[in-house]
Parts: structure tokens; C-alpha cells; sequence
């Protein structure tokens, strides 16, 4: 490991509920799972050739490591805290299931406050 290294480190966190509130409805709680040094690249927005819904909505990639729990996050509903920005991850891949780096395909969805 460490192949890749990286100029940022993203925090992930899956979503979890947590205790039902007033209304009844269950608390939201993204919690910090894994720290991960990469590259964080900014994809085109207006791509006409992409065919793949998550891959056309991403705004940004984010290169790094191979990792399995990382990977194992993929299909949950997940988000990255990078330079100061929250992302939704939307893909998560393994290309060619290499197991040597992850593509984690991500759309910013606004400025981290915590």
C-alpha cells in the first residue's frame, strides 16, 4: 500500500440512523469510518458520452489506495469531507478488480461547517 499517496486526505463517512426523535422519525448520523490520502480531480460536468447516470452526475474523482473496507462501503449511502466541501459518494469502484487503487466517483454538494 501506499502506492498512490496523494495531496489530501478525505474523511468518509456512511450514513447510520441513530434513536427516533420527537416526530418519530430516526436521527441521521454520519460517522467518521476511514481517513484516506489521495487526489482529488475535477470531472466534466457537461459530458455528453457518458452513459452511466452516477458517472454523469459526479462533479469530482478522488484517487487513492486500494482498501477493503472502503470498498465494502460501496452501494451504502456514504459521503467524503474533502478541503472543506461534503460530498455524496456515488460510485465507488475497484477498476478491473485489481484491488491496487479506488476511483470514488463524487458530486459536491456543499461547504463542511463541523
Amino acid at each position: 500500500m501506499g502506492r498512490i499517496g496523494g495531496n489530501i486526505s478525505g474523511v468518509i463517512q456512511p450514513k447510520t440512523t441513530g434513536e427516533k426523535n420527537f416526530m418519530g422519525e430516526a436521527d441521521v448520523i454520519w460517522q467518521d469510518a476511514f481517513t484516506q490520502r489521495g487526489w482529488l480531480g475535477l470531472q466534466s460536468v457537461d459530458s455528453k458520452r457518458t452513459f452511466n447516470t452516477k458517472l454523469e452526475e459526479s462533479t469530482h474523482v478522488f484517487l487513492c489506495d486500494f482498501d477493503a473496507g472502503i470498498y465494502a462501503l460501496a452501494g451504502q449511502d456514504t459521503r467524503m469531507i474533502l478541503k472543506g466541501f461534503v460530498y455524496d459518494v456515488l460510485l465507488i469502484d475497484n477498476p478491473d478488480e485489481m484491488d491496487e487503487q479506488l476511483e470514488i466517483y463524487l458530486k459536491r454538494v456543499g461547504a463542511w461547517n463541523g
